[in-house]
């Protein structure tokens, strides 16, 4: 079905390995149009509850596909309607209504790098290096970049990074926040494997949806009233469906729980509760 990525599903969990492996799965335009397609099958089929990203062989992304005459960063549309590619990947996994864990296996530079950043978690091989080094090819930052990693990392470990555009160790991700765990390279899939299995489990398809656009959303709140307003119709809502009654009762029996509300075609009548931004 795809030509630059893998795709697998398997105990509820999706699995997107990037696979061009002989080119350390540089990133292409087509290689992203194929992620979305991919994203989008995950929040249409109710049988995958996590994604899982990685990459096939030793590379995760080792960046954009670059040739001799940069032809990748130019395009022949104008200035106002170019879009970037590594942006719509980026969006694209914003709006995901499933979490998704990036299982980084080895070098992440570039587009490798910023992919991940609206990624809910991201763990790494201790072999793994990453860097944003758009500074040491002529380029700007990509993907969303500037919104997403100094809300992750703050904005003095972000100016770091990007203004010196150096290549840094996946311990160095782990100290200033950008990955939560670092595991040895045998270890990695498992240890997300395990992450998901543990969602997949224990929690409603349809908390976990909701919990992971409200706290991104209100990343760019100016005020937690922002926040009380949507939880309140979230708590108002998910006290009346089934979940909620299942979630009690498995507790009070000290069992798995199996929720029933479905994200594909349950979602509450304010859902999305955002206004949609325009590309203007």
């Amino acid at each position: 079905m795809f030509k630059t990525i893998k795709t697998n599903i398997m105990d509820n969990i999706m699995t997107i390995t990037l696979n061009r492996p002989d080119r350390l799965n540089a990133y292409t335009e087509f290689m992203g149009d194929e992620i979305i397609q991919a994203l989008d099958h995950a929040d249409e089929n109710d049988e995958v509850r996590v994604v899982i990203m990685t990459g096939e062989g030793k590379a995760f992304c080792a960046g954009a596909d670059l040739d001799k005459d940069a032809s990748i960063f130019r395009s022949e549309t104008s200035v106002e309607d170019y879009r970037d590619g590594g942006g719509l990947v980026s969006l694209r996994i914003f709006e995901l209504n499933k979490p998704i864990i990036a299982a980084i296996n080895g070098p992440a530079v570039g587009v490798g790098i910023t992919m991940t950043l609206p990624m809910d978690i991201r763990i790494s091989s201790e072999n793994a290096k990453m860097g944003f080094v758009f500074a040491r090819r002529g380029i700007t930052q990509e993907a969303c970049s500037g919104w997403f990693l100094p809300r992750i990392v703050g904005i003095n470990q972000a100016m770091e990074w990007v203004t010196t555009g150096r290549v840094f160790s996946a311990q160095e991700a782990k100290e200033h926040g950008l990955v939560s765990r670092v595991v040895p390279a045998d270890e990695l899939l498992n240890t997300a494997r395990q992450l998901a299995a543990e969602i997949v489990e224990n929690t409603s398809a349809m908390s976990v949806a909701l919990n992971r656009q409200l706290m991104w959303r209100m990343l760019g709140a100016d005020h937690p009233m922002e926040s009380h307003k949507v939880e309140s119709k979230y708590i108002y809502w998910t006290g009346r469906n089934a979940d909620v009654q299942e979630g009690v009762e498995a507790f009070l029996e000290k069992r798995k729980p199996n929720f029933s509300l479905r994200v594909s075609s349950d979602m509450p009548d304010f859902y999305p509760w955002w206004e949609e931004r325009e590309f203007k």
